[in-house]
C-alpha cells in the first residue's frame, strides 16, 4: 500500500522530467483525438440516420476487447513495459484512425473502428498511468498524478473545441474533416510515442504480480468501493461525451455550442486538477471523494432539467470541476491501497472495471433515452454517482 498523503507533510519533488514531459505530450495527443473521434462518431451516426439505440451499441464496441484482456495487459506492465505499451497502443489508434478516415460509410463500419480504437486506447491508458507512477517516484507521486490528469484534460478539452470550431452555427460539424485530423494527430502520437524511456524490465521469475490473486486485491478495505466509484465516474463522463450532442438534438442546440459545453467541463476539470495535490493534502481522502461525487451527482441531476443554455454553461463548468476531481481520486485511490509490485495488476483491474461499465451502461443507455430522452439518463447517473461517493467515501481506511 502507497502511503497515504498528509495534511502534516508536504511532498517534495524527485519528478524524472525527462520521462514526463513526452509522457504528458503523448496522454494529450491520444485523448485529444480520442474525443474527437468519439464526438463525431456519434455525429456521423446521426447523418446515417441511425436510431439512437446506435449511440449506445457504438460506445459499448470501443469497452469489448480491454474487457478480456487489460488483466493480463497489466501483468506485462508490471514486468517493466508502461512504454511499450504506449508504443503498440499508438500503433493500433492509428490504423484505427485510418479505418475512420477511409471508411465511414455503415453502422458495422463505426462499430469495427471503435472496437479497434478502444483495443489500442487500452494499451495507452495502461501505460499511462503505471509512467505517471514511475515519472514522480514515491516522493511526488501524487503532484505527478495531478500534471497527468491535468495533461488528460487539455486533450479533453482541445478534442471538443476542435469539433464545435470546425462545426459552427451548422447543426452537424464537418464529420470527414474531423476524422482526417484525427488521423493527423494519431500519427504525431506515434512519434512521440517512441521518445518516451521504456523502463527496465523485469524478469518472470521475478514478477510478484504473477502471484498475487486479483481475489486478494478486491479484497482490501476499500478497494471494491473505489472499483465500483471508478466504473460509475467513468462511464458518467463517458455518456456525458456521447449523448451531449443527442440532448443538444433534443433543445435545439447548434453544434458550436455542444462542442463549447465539453471544452468548458474540460477546462474545469484541468483547473480542478492543477489543485488536486494540494487539496488531497489539505481535506483528506475521504472527505474530498465524498464532496467531489455528490457534487458530480447534483450536476447531472440539475443538467436533467430544462434549462436555459447559459445555466447550462455554468452546470458544465461546475460539473467538470467536480468530476475532475473525483476521477482522479478514483485512480490515486487504486494506487494507494495496492501493494507497489502489482500496481499495474490492479489499476488495469480498475480499467477492466471502467471497460465493463462501457459496455453495459452505454447500452442500457441507449434503451432509456429510447424511452425517456437523455434526461433519464442524466438522472440515473446522478443517483449513481451519490451513491457510489458514500459507499467509497465510508470504506476508506483511516491512514
Amino acid at each position: 500500500m502507497i502511503e497515504e498523503p498528509s495534511a502534516r507533510r508536504a511532498p517534495t519533488g524527485d519528478i524524472d522530467y525527462r520521462l514526463l514531459i513526452p509522457f504528458l505530450a503523448h496522454v494529450t495527443l491520444i485523448q485529444t483525438l480520442s474525443l474527437i473521434i468519439r464526438i463525431t462518431t456519434s455525429y456521423r451516426a446521426i447523418e446515417l440516420g441511425l436510431p439512437v439505440l446506435w449511440l449506445g451499441i457504438i460506445a459499448a464496441g470501443f469497452a469489448i476487447i480491454p474487457v478480456f484482456t487489460a488483466l493480463q495487459v497489466g501483468r506485462w506492465i508490471d514486468r517493466g513495459n508502461d512504454a511499450r505499451a504506449t508504443w503498440l497502443g499508438s500503433a493500433l489508434v492509428f490504423t484505427a484512425c485510418i479505418g475512420f478516415w477511409a471508411w465511414p460509410r455503415s453502422a458495422m463500419h463505426l462499430l469495427g473502428f471503435s472496437v479497434l480504437l478502444g483495443f489500442g486506447h487500452m494499451f495507452c491508458m495502461a501505460g499511462h498511468q503505471m509512467l505517471a507512477v514511475r515519472s514522480g517516484g514515491e516522493r511526488s507521486r501524487e503532484t505527478a498524478l495531478g500534471y497527468y490528469m491535468v495533461a488528460a484534460s487539455i486533450g479533453q478539452g482541445l478534442g471538443p473545441f476542435v469539433v464545435g470550431w470546425l462545426g459552427g452555427a451548422a447543426a452537424l460539424p464537418p464529420t470527414g474533416l474531423l476524422f482526417a485530423i484525427s488521423l493527423a494527430v494519431a500519427a504525431a502520437s506515434v512519434v512521440v510515442a517512441v521518445l518516451i524511456r521504456p523502463a527496465v524490465a523485469k524478469t518472470a521469475a521475478h514478477d510478484p504480480g504473477n502471484f498475487i490473486p486479483i481475489g486478494r486485491l478486491l479484497g482490501l478495505r476499500g478497494f471494491a468501493a473505489v472499483m465500483v466509484s471508478s466504473v460509475v465516474t467513468i462511464t458518467a463522463l463517458d455518456l456525458l461525451v456521447i449523448y451531449l450532442p443527442a440532448l443538444g438534438a433534443e433543445r435545439q442546440i447548434e453544434s458550436n455550442h455542444i462542442g463549447l459545453l465539453l471544452t468548458v467541463r474540460s477546462v474545469a476539470s484541468l483547473v480542478s486538477r492543477v489543485f488536486y495535490a494540494r487539496l488531497i493534502f489539505a481535506v483528506g481522502r475521504a472527505p474530498l471523494t465524498l464532496a467531489s461525487m455528490l457534487g458530480s451527482a447534483a450536476g447531472f441531476l440539475i443538467l436533467a432539467l430544462p434549462l436555459p443554455l447559459p445555466i447550462i454553461y455554468a452546470i458544465l463548468i461546475y460539473l467538470g470541476f467536480a468530476m475532475g476531481i473525483a476521477s482522479t481520486l478514483t485512480l490515486s485511490g487504486v494506487m494507494y491501497l495496492s501493494p507497489p509490485e502489482v500496481c499495474g495488476t490492479a489499476l488495469t483491474l480498475r480499467m477492466t472495471g471502467n471497460r465493463v461499465g462501457q459496455i453495459v451502461f452505454p447500452a442500457l443507455a441507449g434503451f432509456l433515452a429510447a424511452a425517456t430522452g437523455v434526461g433519464g439518463i442524466l438522472l440515473a447517473l446522478g443517483i449513481g454517482l451519490a451513491a457510489s461517493g458514500v459507499a467509497v467515501a465510508m470504506s476508506q481506511p483511516t491512514s
